[in-house]
């Protein structure tokens, strides 16, 4: 009975599209237009007006590892015009003191995506903001970064300070500073950058000659708090920044966490992606890392290392190995009790 087929249909053919058919057929489709006709009104469904996870992901560098970082698109109007000029005038910077490796000596430094070196990696970073400053869009700013409006020093604000940028040198001995005296650490500089980032990018913000000691600030206190095992509290700052209170601290902090709507997670691939691209920029502008010749103890502890590296991998092979043969044992013995029943 179930089995029989239609005459009006093809042996080969099944019922159910030619049901569906009719289906359609009987219940007309309603456009936008028809409706805007009707009713006056077209409301969008929600999952056309957002944008997918993915995509809004992509946009943001210190959210996905895809997305290209802002610092490094921002620097490379300037280094493209540094080669250009380095190529009209015939010069080379950087290539007769950088060292390189030969046959007998092989030049290393110290600095890995575990431990950065912590001079190279604040330099890189105040670099970084440095950028971030000169090639701005615009100067959107809110008041609790103001430094006019909640200066950091009791020294007067110079009537231009919101209109000259920073020099490096001046970013630099800021964000040294903070590091020095609550004694951070390399990784935390990363993360600071990748606080900064993210507040430009959710808040629709610009770091410029008003806010970047402030906004700086907020991302090293933010980064120290999340990233270190012993944390630096807002009273702390303040014995290094003496003029601030701790009502402004815990202020601006709230702030802060506020405009990047309390997402604080790091990704390891960002953390490493952030890294890399700082090593670039540091290429870049000839701040080259401190190269150091290779010594036999440590090559030693190199090779210890790896050693190590390939223990633990030939372990891991093996605990593998060892459940895939323990589940094929386990289907071996059911179809044999398949088989006997």
């Amino acid at each position: 009975m179930g089995g029989s087929v239609s005459c009006c249909l093809s042996p080969r053919e099944s019922p159910k599209p030619r049901r569906r058919e009719l289906e359609l057929e009987e219940c007309p489709i309603t456009t936008a237009e028809d409706l805007s006709e009707d009713t006056g009104t077209y409301l969008q469904h929600i999952s056309d007006r957002e944008l997918p996870d993915e995509l809004a992901q992509e946009a943001n560098p210190s959210d996905h590892p895809r997305a290209s970082t802002l610092f490094l698109n921002k620097s490379q109007t300037d280094v493209r015009e540094k080669r250009r000029s380095n190529y009209l005038n015939h010069m080379s910077p950087g290539l007769l003191t950088k060292k390189y490796s030969s046959c007998s000596t092989i030049f290393l430094d110290d600095s890995t995506v575990s431990q950065p070196n912590l001079k190279s990696t604040v330099k890189c970073v105040t670099l970084a903001i440095y950028y971030h400053i000169k090639n701005r869009d615009s100067n959107r700013s809110l008041d609790i970064f103001d430094e006019k409006k909640h200066p950091l020093t009791r020294d007067k604000v110079p009537d231009d300070y919101s209109v000259v940028d920073p020099e490096h040198k001046l970013i630099y001995r800021f964000v040294r500073t903070l590091f020095s005296s609550a004694q951070l650490t390399a990784e935390c500089a990363i993360v600071t950058l990748v606080y900064l980032e993210r507040l430009l990018t959710y808040a629709e913000l610009d770091i410029c000659p008003c806010n970047w000691k402030r906004i700086v600030l907020g991302a090293v206190l933010l980064a120290s708090k999340v990233w270190d095992d012993q944390a630096v509290w807002n009273v702390d700052y303040c014995q290094i920044l003496k003029d601030v209170s701790v009502e402004d601290m815990n202020e601006m902090e709230r702030h802060f966490l506020e405009l990047l709507q309390f997402n604080i997670n790091v990704p390891a691939s960002v953390y490493a992606k952030y890294y890399f691209d700082l090593r670039s920029l540091a290429d870049d502008n000839n701040l080259n890392f401190p190269l150091e010749p290779l010594s036999n103890k440590r090559a030693q502890k190199l090779e210890a290392i790896s050693r190590l590296c390939e223990d633990k991998y030939k372990d891991l092979s093996k605990s593998n190995m060892r459940r895939s043969l323990s589940a094929d044992n386990l289907l071996g013995v059911r179809n044999s009790h398949a088989v006997l029943s």
